[in-house]
C-alpha cells in the first residue's frame, strides 16, 4: 500500500482507479493527472517508482505551486536529431514561418484568436482535494443558509436536497392518493 497525503492507495488498482480514492478527484481528472505524469493506462500503484510517488505527492499536496507540464510532445523513439547547425535551422524556421504567415492572409485579430484557443490554460492548477475542498463545500452550504434558499432551508433541516424523495414524503403522498380517491 502506498500511503499518499493521508490516504491509502492500494498496490494491486490501476492508478487512474486508485487516485478516485481521493476526495475531490474523478475518473477525468485522475486520467489527466495520469497523462501529466506519463503513467500509462495499465499501470498499477505497485509499479509506480518512489520518483513518481514522490512527485504525484508533492503536486496533490499544492498544485498551483507545480510547474507545467511541457507544451511540445516528447520525442519519438525512431528520432533522430538533425546535424546541421543551429543557425541554418534557425533560418529555415524563419523562412517557413513567413511563408505561412503570407500564405494565411487572415487578419490579426482573427490569428491572435486562434493563437489564444490554442494555448489553454492549465485546469489542474485550480484543483482542491481533500480537507481544502471540504472546506469550500462547507462554505457554500453555510452560505445557502445564510441567505435563506430553499437549498439552504432544506440543508438545515437535513431533508434531501437535490429532488430525492424522503419516506415521510412517500407517505404523505399515499394518503394525498387516498383521499383524492375517496373525493
Amino acid at each position: 500500500m502506498v500511503y499518499v497525503l493521508g490516504v491509502n492507495l492500494p498496490d494491486h488498482h490501476l492508478v487512474k482507479f486508485a487516485l478516485t480514492s481521493f476526495y475531490g478527484i474523478g475518473h477525468h481528472t485522475a486520467a489527466r493527472i495520469c497523462a501529466r505524469f506519463q503513467m500509462h493506462n495499465t499501470c498499477k500503484v505497485r509499479d509506480l517508482s518512489p520518483m513518481q510517488v514522490t512527485a504525484l505527492a508533492s503536486f496533490l499536496s499544492s498544485p498551483k505551486d507545480s510547474l507545467s507540464p511541457l507544451r511540445f510532445p516528447t520525442a519519438t523513439p525512431d528520432f533522430t536529431p538533425s546535424t546541421k547547425p543551429h543557425s541554418e535551422l534557425l533560418t529555415e524556421f524563419r523562412a517557413q514561418r513567413a511563408k505561412r504567415e503570407v500564405d494565411n492572409k487572415k487578419p490579426e485579430f482573427l490569428l491572435r484568436r486562434l493563437r489564444d484557443r490554442r494555448v489553454l490554460p492549465d485546469k489542474l492548477k485550480e484543483l482542491k482535494i481533500e480537507a481544502e475542498l471540504r472546506q469550500v463545500v462547507r462554505e457554500n452550504i453555510a452560505h445557502q443558509k445564510m441567505i435563506g434558499s430553499y437549498v439552504g432551508r432544506r440543508h438545515a433541516m437535513g431533508l434531501p436536497v437535490r429532488g430525492q424523495t424522503t419516506q415521510n414524503n412517500a407517505k404523505t403522498a399515499k394518503k394525498l392518493n387516498r383521499v383524492e380517491r375517496w373525493a
